[in-house]
């Protein structure tokens, strides 16, 4: 059922947005007079249609091809590599009879929608939940770093107070890709000593493969009392209580409730002891651990302090356009970082399946899907604006040449390019199709 779920909110989110970009195609051609002749969600490879119409001389339809979408403007070398058309006379209401600027804006009008986009979703997500968040300075125990983190030097409990010397107010700045984006040093306290630990630039690949929780983890550390005992489990058959303080788990002394999850997870299916104290009175308890390796008990989630900033439809806005921004950029810095060599590809592009799984997850939850499809949007803005033949960027490169130049770049060029784009293109997509699907089987 869950991978149920992962699918249909990737389908959905995806075909949102593809409908969306290319839209802003549609219109921007319209505008400027331009013949459009089809408009298609997902592509109608080999002719191979699940349905079409046509309205007003455009054909509308749905191609069996889950990759995308596109329309097809008349007068444009594109997707369709139409050379009969392109060898007839130019007519006033093709693409290639328009000035350079009008089809410059036509080319940028489908990245324009998906930042308009994704800025519209964070901008209603943020007007409606406001923005909650874990105040640093309230983080009493420190964090909780996964085997990544303890890798470049990172221990439990320590506090993690700037960022590149800038202030850490929000605890989820510390565990957001951005971290591992920048070339970033931390500023860490422990055991009431300050010291700078530098986060490596290749970090992401370990992540990618290990996921963002075994860097730090999104829940700061908790201590050790005890607050809900589960009626019929094994901490409450053996008289565990709330307000009961655990202090070692089979002899291994434990400070933070991540240390007892741990010890109790290597005896799965196994009795143990829990030494605990209740006030002063120490005792000892004889508990079976189930398969998952817990007990039936739980610590008290109170102890970490949230805050909630509300902010009214107007002030919504910088904060959404914002958020927006820092995921265009976090996108051109994984680019570059895979460019000079310090982030393998196969770690940064990610397949349907790792969307599925990673950014919408196997819940339905309307907050978390808007929020995955903005960003998801924002990355394919990003995506289509890079110089690549067969993208919007590499259309708007040539037109920017073009109108430099004083003269358009000539049709056997253009077609050499956006063969060479489709094959680029279509290495990537079995690339990462094939690395998508090997790391789902081997898990």
């Amino acid at each position: 059922m869950n991978g149920l779920i992962m699918v249909a909110q990737l389908l959905l989110g995806l075909s949102i947005l593809v409908i969306l970009h290319e839209l802003g195609h549609f219109l921007a051609a319209r505008a400027f007079g331009i013949k459009v002749e089809k408009f298609y969600l997902f592509f109608d490879a080999w002719g191979v249609k699940l349905f079409s119409l046509k309205r007003g001389g455009v054909e509308y339809g749905i191609g069996w091809l889950p990759l995308g979408g596109y329309v097809k403007i008349a007068g444009m070398i594109d997707e369709s590599m139409d050379k009969e058309q392109m060898a007839l006379p130019p007519q006033p209401w093709e693409f290639r009879s328009k000035p350079a600027w009008q089809r410059l804006i036509v080319m940028l009008a489908g990245i324009f929608v998906n930042i308009i986009v994704g800025i519209f979703i964070f901008w209603m997500l943020t007007f409606k939940f406001g923005e909650t968040f874990i105040p640093n300075s309230a983080v009493k125990n420190g964090i909780n770093p996964g085997s990544i983190g303890k890798e470049i030097g990172l221990k439990q409990g320590d506090h993690i107070i700037a960022v590149n010397g800038k202030k850490v107010i929000r605890f989820d700045e510390l565990t957001s890709s951005k971290v591992l984006l920048d070339n970033t040093n931390l500023t860490v306290v422990r055991d009431g000593k300050t010291l700078d630990i530098k986060v490596p630039d290749n970090l992401l690949n370990k992540v990618a493969d290990l996921g963002l929780e075994e860097f730090i983890s999104r829940v700061p550390l908790l201590s050790t009392t005890v607050d809900t005992v589960i009626a019929g489990r094994s901490a409450f058959k053996v008289g565990m209580k709330k307000g009961d303080r655990i202090v070692a788990v089979n002899g291994v002394p434990v400070k933070f409730d991540a240390d007892v999850r741990r010890e109790l997870k290597k005896e799965k299916s196994k009795k143990l002891i829990v030494e605990a104290y209740r006030g002063n009175e120490k005792l000892n308890f004889e508990v079976n651990t189930d398969s998952l390796g817990t007990i039936g008990m739980g610590f008290n989630p109170n102890e970490i302090k949230f805050e909630t900033v509300n902010y009214g439809f107007f002030e919504a806005l910088p904060i959404g356009a914002n958020q927006a921004w820092i995921t265009f950029t976090d996108n051109g810095k994984g680019i570059w970082k895979v460019l000079t060599g310090k982030i393998k590809a196969n770690k940064a592009f990610a397949g349907p399946v790792a969307l599925a799984q990673k950014v919408y997850g196997g819940v339905w939850i309307w907050s978390h899907f808007w929020a995955s499809t903005a960003l998801i949007s924002i990355a394919l803005a990003f995506m289509n604006l890079l110089p690549i033949p067969a993208l919007d960027g590499g259309h708007v490169v040539f037109l920017i040449v073009e109108m430099i130049k004083g003269k358009p770049v000539s049709d056997k060029f253009l077609e050499g390019a956006q063969m060479v784009g489709f094959v680029l293109l279509l290495s990537l997509m079995v690339f990462v199709l094939g690395n998508d699907i090997f790391k789902a089987f081997i898990q």
